[in-house]
């Protein structure tokens, strides 16, 4: 078992580049599914998610070659469901976004059902009410799914709520199919404009992206494409809040400003200030930081939910209190008792709402990262503690942080990897 050993309470400086979107990579490599013809995808993340998604792949029968670090050609000729990796299913989350690529592909097939993060109650209710108005059929025995797509179908789609997946596994349907499909109360983030934009390059028509409201003709006969990955927006926002914690100037490069227009009126809200040019966002450490009264994640154009827990450790450095209000999910605090361990005044007081005093001084203890999101928090608050930091279970930061560590290290972190054994 790996674990990570960090030495805390020295500046930062230096360049840090952002990598591919993990939740536009994980999708787009679902979608070329559609077709049998070849896909080349280029920037993509070399994270864990990403190894997963493309072993499952490999497993159905797709003929992966790397074409270079972060290139890939895919086609997917000859596939078959029911050969479909279990284990490595019950490890992603992003493997649901399968369900709609397959239903276009195979009248019957069977799935499994995902794993991830634990980060609250994720209810699969809102996919299969949206894959059922395409005509697809989902019935469910044991821990597995039955799929009858014989009867896929063009439709008009309201979601139950503006579920990101569910979005993409709709769209991705839709695009398979001959004829308009309408669907209102979708998910806009960055991530789902770039899944649009790979099915537009596979051939089918879609207006409305970037808005909750989208427009497919699909088509049967969808081609191959080419697509680079779009930055990693929720990448971005981690070091942007680390360099503003550590009061550290920063120049985090691939970083989209227009993704990041929330994140970044909070930051300054905290007292941060920027240098934006067009392909980079320089942090101008703040004098002092200041408690913001709150923090509500939302669906984009709102705060993540994704970068809520960077948040949290900031507002351990803020002069006076933040709330910090998760409306997405009710789990997402774990990574609060840790940062009670390390010296922090945190109260959390419902399941989706934490308050934060500070500043408070946080002290180096072995501390332990509980989902994806929480580790790479845990890091930002061991580069500020005092002494020594060790974080078990770093097998979720690596889920979606490509070497975390060796980039960090090129900024003068005392940070290294460590096998515990």
């Amino acid at each position: 078992m790996e674990i990570f050993e960090i030495i805390g309470g020295k500046k930062l400086k230096g360049e840090i580049e952002v990598r591919g979107s993990k939740n536009a990579t994980t999708p787009i490599l679902a979608a070329t599914l559609l077709t049998k013809k070849e896909c080349i995808i280029s920037n993509i993340p070399l994270i864990e998610d990403v190894y997963r998604m493309l072993e499952i792949l490999s497993s159905i029968g797709a003929e992966i070659k790397w074409l270079g670090k972060r290139k890939v050609s895919i086609r997917n000729e000859k596939i078959d469901p029911a050969k479909i990796n279990l284990e490595a299913i019950k490890k992603l989350r992003s493997s649901i976004l399968l369900l709609g690529s397959l239903s276009a592909r195979f009248d019957n097939f069977k799935f499994y059902r995902p794993g991830g993060c634990v980060i609250g109650a994720r209810p699969l209710g809102t996919h299969f009410e949206a894959l059922r108005k395409l005509g697809v059929n989902i019935s469910q025995s044991d821990h597995s799914y039955l799929i009858n797509a014989k009867k896929r179908k063009f439709a008009k789609i309201t979601l139950g709520e503006m579920s990101v997946t569910a979005t993409e596994n709709a769209m991705m349907l839709a695009a398979s199919l001959p004829g308009k499909t309408v669907i209102k109360v979708c998910a806009c983030e960055p991530h789902v404009e770039d899944l649009g934009r790979f099915l537009i390059s596979l051939g089918a028509k879609i207006n409305g992206l970037g808005t909750h409201s989208l427009e497919i003709i699909g088509t049967k006969n969808l081609q191959g494409a080419v697509h680079k990955i779009i930055p990693d927006a929720n990448e971005a926002a981690t070091f942007l809040i680390l360099g503003v914690t550590t009061g550290s100037p920063i120049l985090v490069k691939n970083a989209r400003e227009d993704h990041l227009d929330l994140v970044l009126e909070k930051l300054r809200e905290f007292g941060a200030n920027f240098r934006i040019k067009k392909n980079s966002i320089e942090i101008i450490p703040a004098k002092k930081i200041q408690a913001v009264s709150k923090i509500d994640t939302r669906t984009y154009p709102g705060v993540p939910s994704d970068v809520q827990a960077p948040f949290g450790v900031l507002a351990t450095q803020a002069h006076g209190q933040t709330l910090i209000h998760d409306s997405l999910f009710e789990s997402r605090f774990n990574y609060v008792g840790e940062l009670q361990k390390m010296g922090a005044h945190a109260e959390i007081l419902d399941p989706h709402r934490v308050l934060i005093s500070g500043p408070t001084k946080l002290r180096g203890k072995m501390i332990t990262s509980f989902d994806l999101r929480a580790g790479a928090t845990l890091i930002i608050a061991a580069l500020i503690a005092e002494g020594k930091t060790i974080i078990k279970e770093i097998y979720q930061v690596d889920r979606g942080y490509e070497k975390i560590e060796e980039r960090l290290q090129k900024l003068g972190a005392q940070i290294k990897r460590i096998n515990s054994e």
